[in-house]
This record gives structure tokens, C-alpha cells and sequence, in this order.
């Protein structure tokens, strides 16, 4: 095997990583591309101490380090403040706010499924809250399995050090994600008749339907609007506010992000085609849809290998 194609086997579960400490796919994969250029140059300097992997996972947390001193951490609109309750009170888009990001589970399956929970939506949010080296010390140590000795090397500090700061990191990470038993989703094929009857009743504007797929306590999040609503009541009173009645109004077409369920919803233009509006993310829970959250970003369809744009056939 060439170096080219050495590098290239790495891309994926690269892109994973530095995406777990930035929170953001766009900036994950440039994060890769400046890694893959210092290993270029650099190469020559290698002196073969550690597997190629591990060399270029520690330019990769380096070059997601140097990122952090100039960018905010990311966030989702229920870290900005109490929920909402009036669908006519929703604020405006804020722009100027750094936004978490879907990851696309078809960028790298393989990594998606070996390390499923560190990438969910909820547990990459959580992990925005860490700074930055106790960030990069628990993914090194819980996710990537590195001794306390490697990531003390990567980061120029002690072991003691390390282990200080993982302890706080878990601690920190165990107020903020959920609990492991809100991971449990149901089984097949009760998922896959939920995901049915969910994309079947949104598009239709069921709310009657809905109702009976959310749970009690779901959340529904709509970055970039800050504005986010919490509970059944709440959320099915934002939906019968904002979806339009009827079949042909909507499409849902089933995609996966952050190894969990997703939908791209198209919204029929008054040119008669589908437009892009929103790229949502399910959390499912055995009592049923406990979350969503709705990206309103048309800009992500192609990260997820879909079209922004979709006409009916002539």
C-alpha cells in the first residue's frame, strides 16, 4: 500500500474524530485536510515510533486544539435558555451564533456503528461544554482507548495531569449527557414501524398520529432559531401551527445521522417542486420519538448525498 492510499483508509474515522471535538462537520473536514497537508510536509520527519493511524489522530487533535483558541464551542438553542410555548413567539434565525452539526453516518458506517454512542447528537453536544484539552483527553481516553502515557505525550502534560483531567471531564459529561438507559431504542421491527408511521403522519400533518408517537417529555429543536420546545403539549402545538394540512405538501426521505434515525424534509415550492427546508434528527426511545432535532439548513442536503432541489417527473 502507497502513502496516499494509507492516508486515504484513515479519512473517515478521522473526520469522526475531529468532528466529536469541534461539533461541526464543515469545520471536522477541514480540520482533516490541514491534517493530511502537516503529514505531507512532516512525513519525511516520521520516525516511525507509532502506527501511522496513531501519528496522524495526534496532528489531528492538534490541529482541533488550535482551532478551539479562535472559535466558540457549538451549540444547540436548549443550551441558550428555557423552552418556548407559543408557536407565534419564535425568534429569528440567529446567524451569528456557532450551531451543532448532523454527521452524516454514510462519511464512515464503520466508525459510526464501532463507537455509536460518542457520536450521537446529544453526547457531541454535551461534550461542547468541556473545554477544549479536557475535550480532546476524554475522546483520546474513552473513545479512542489511548493510555494516560500517550495523550500526556500528545499534550505535553503528566500523566497525574491527565487523569485529573478525565476524572473532571466524566464528572462534567455525567451532569450534562443522558442517562445510558436513554439510548435504548426499540427493536426491530417496532423501529422500523415507528420511523413508518412518523414519516407518514408528518407528512400528512397528522397531529392525531403524531400525538401518539411522541413521548410525554419529547423536545423539539429547530437550529438556527434559538427558540426550542420542550413536552408533548408544547411540541404538538408548534406543529399544528406550522404544518400545513394535507398529502403533497411534503416529502420525508429517510437518510442517518450521528448513528441515529434522520428524515430530509422538501417543502413543494409554488413551482410545484420539493425545496430542501430542514434535515431532522430522531432520538427514539421504546415509549417513542423522545426528540428532534430539526436542522433548518437546506446547505447540509449534500453532506448526506441529496439533492437541495427536487422536481416531479414530466
Amino acid at each position: 500500500m502507497n502513502l496516499e492510499d494509507e492516508f486515504a483508509q484513515y479519512r473517515g474515522e478521522l473526520v469522526a474524530h475531529c468532528y466529536r471535538m469541534l461539533g461541526s462537520l464543515h469545520d471536522a473536514e477541514d480540520a482533516v485536510q490541514e491534517t493530511y497537508l502537516r503529514a505531507w510536509r512532516g512525513f519525511a520527519d516520521f520516525e516511525q515510533r507509532s502506527s501511522v493511524r496513531t501519528w496522524l489522530y495526534r496532528i489531528a487533535t492538534r490541529v482541533c486544539l488550535n482551532a478551539l483558541q479562535h472559535s466558540s464551542r457549538r451549540l444547540v438553542p436548549s443550551a441558550l435558555g428555557a423552552p418556548g410555548n407559543d408557536p407565534d413567539e419564535i425568534e429569528t434565525q440567529a446567524l451569528e451564533v456557532s450551531w451543532l452539526e448532523p454527521f452524516p453516518d454514510l462519511l464512515d458506517p464503520a466508525a459510526v456503528v464501532g463507537t455509536r454512542q460518542s457520536l450521537r447528537l446529544a453526547m457531541v453536544a454535551a461534550l461542547q461544554h468541556l473545554p477544549p484539552r479536557q475535550r480532546a483527553v476524554l475522546i483520546l481516553r474513552d473513545v479512542l482507548a489511548w493510555q494516560a502515557a500517550e495523550v500526556a505525550g500528545l499534550l505535553e502534560t503528566t500523566t497525574a495531569a491527565v487523569n485529573s483531567s478525565l476524572q473532571r471531564a466524566r464528572a462534567e459529561l455525567a451532569r450534562l449527557s443522558p442517562a445510558e438507559d436513554e439510548f435504548s431504542e426499540p427493536d426491530e421491527p417496532v423501529r422500523r414501524a415507528l420511523l413508518d408511521q412518523y414519516a407518514k403522519a408528518f407528512e400528512q400533518a397528522d397531529l392525531v398520529a403524531l400525538e401518539g408517537l411522541l413521548t410525554q417529555d419529547t423536545r423539539w429543536e429547530m437550529p438556527p432559531i434559538p427558540t426550542w420546545f420542550s413536552g408533548r403539549v408544547d411540541v404538538l402545538r408548534l406543529l399544528a401551527a406550522k404544518l400545513p394540512p394535507g398529502e403533497g405538501r411534503r416529502i420525508l426521505v429517510e437518510t442517518a445521522a450521528n448513528g441515529q434515525p434522520a428524515f430530509a424534509m422538501y417543502a413543494r415550492g409554488r413551482d410545484g417542486g420539493f425545496h430542501g427546508y430542514s434535515v431532522q434528527v430522531l432520538t427514539l426511545t421504546k415509549a417513542g420519538v423522545a426528540s428532534v432535532m430539526a436542522f433548518h439548513q437546506p446547505s447540509l442536503f449534500p453532506a448526506f448525498g441529496l439533492p437541495i432541489d427536487r422536481f416531479p417527473q414530466a
